[in-house]
C-alpha cells in the first residue's frame, strides 16, 4: 500500500507541474539502476526503480526549480520505497551564468527522519555545453553524520538532441567513528528521439567510500515538456542535483 500511495502522489504532482505556469519546462522519467557494492572482496547487487520529475517555473527575475522522485529498492532479500524532494531558487546573473541555492530532503517515507541538504549551485552556459558546480552540506540525525560535498559536471551537446556528460564529486563524511572521504565519478548520455518529446539515457558511476566500492549502471526513459535537452538546461530544469555524481544519490 505504501508503494501505491507514494507512486500515485508523485505521478499526480509531476504530471500536473506544467499547469503551474505557462512557461514551465521540465521532464518526467523512469529509470532502472543496478548498484553493485563491493565490500571485502564480496559483491552485493541491488535493483532500483525510480520515477522522477523536474519542473522549472519562472518567477519574476528568478526561477523556481522543483524535483521529486520515488525509489523502489530491492536488496539483501528486502524491498523498500522512499521518496526524495528538492527545491531550487536561482537567477540569471549574467547572460550565461545562473546561480542560486537549494534545499533537499532524502529518505522520505523510510520511517527514519529525513536527511536534509542545503547548498549553493551555479551553471555556466556555452554554445554547445553546460558546466555545473555545487557546494552542499548534509546532516542526518539518525546516523549522526555531517557531510560536505563539492561537485562538478560538464555536459557537451554533440548534437542538439544528444548530450554527453561527465562529473566528479568529493564528500567528507563526519560520523561518530571519525571522518570518511568519498569520491564519485560518473559519465552519462541522453538521446532525444527526433520529432518526439521522449528521450533515452544511460549512465555509469563509481563511488569509492573508504574500503567500499559501488559501481552503478542505469538506463532510463524520459518525457520532456516545454522544450528539449538543451532548453531544459538553459531554463534551470537541469538543476536536479542528480547530474552531479554523488554518494548521496539524486536529490
Amino acid at each position: 500500500m505504501k508503494t501505491i500511495l507514494l507512486a500515485s502522489a508523485a505521478a499526480a504532482t509531476l504530471f500536473a507541474a506544467p499547469a503551474f505556469a505557462q512557461n514551465a519546462i521540465g521532464s518526467v522519467g523512469v529509470t532502472y539502476s543496478n548498484p553493485s557494492v563491493e565490500v571485502a572482496g564480496d559483491d552485493v547487487d541491488a535493483d532500483v526503480w525510480t520515477v522522477d520529475g523536474t519542473v522549472a517555473l519562472p518567477a519574476a527575475d528568478w526561477t523556481v526549480t522543483l524535483n521529486g522522485a520515488v525509489d523502489y529498492t530491492k536488496a539483501f532479500g528486502e524491498e523498500d520505497v522512499t521518496g526524495v524532494a528538492a527545491a531550487h531558487l536561482t537567477k540569471m546573473w549574467t547572460s550565461d551564468v545562473r546561480a542560486g541555492a537549494f534545499v533537499a530532503a532524502n529518505d522520505i517515507g523510510s520511517g527514519n527522519d529525513p536527511v536534509w541538504t542545503v547548498g549553493a549551485e551555479a551553471q555556466k552556459y556555452l554554445s554547445n555545453a553546460t558546466l555545473t558546480g555545487l557546494v552542499a552540506y548534509t546532516t542526518s540525525d539518525d546516523s549522526d553524520a555531517d557531510i560536505w560535498t563539492v561537485g562538478g559536471d560538464a555536459a557537451f551537446y554533440v548534437m542538439p538532441n544528444l548530450r554527453l556528460n561527465a562529473g566528479v564529486s568529493y564528500n567528507n563524511v563526519d560520523v561518530a567513528g571519525g571522518d570518511v572521504d568519498a569520491w564519485t565519478y560518473g559519465v552519462g548520455a541522453e538521446y532525444e528521439i527526433e520529432n518526439t518529446p521522449f528521450s533515452v539515457g544511460a549512465a555509469y558511476t563509481r563511488a569509492d567510500v573508504d574500503s567500499i566500492d559501488v559501481d552503478t549502471w542505469s538506463l532510463g526513459l524520459r518525457y520532456s515538456f516545454g522544450g528539449g535537452l538543451q532548453a531544459r538546461d538553459r531554463a534551470g530544469a537541469g538543476l536536479n542535483v542528480s547530474s552531479i555524481t554523488s554518494v548521496l544519490g539524486g536529490l
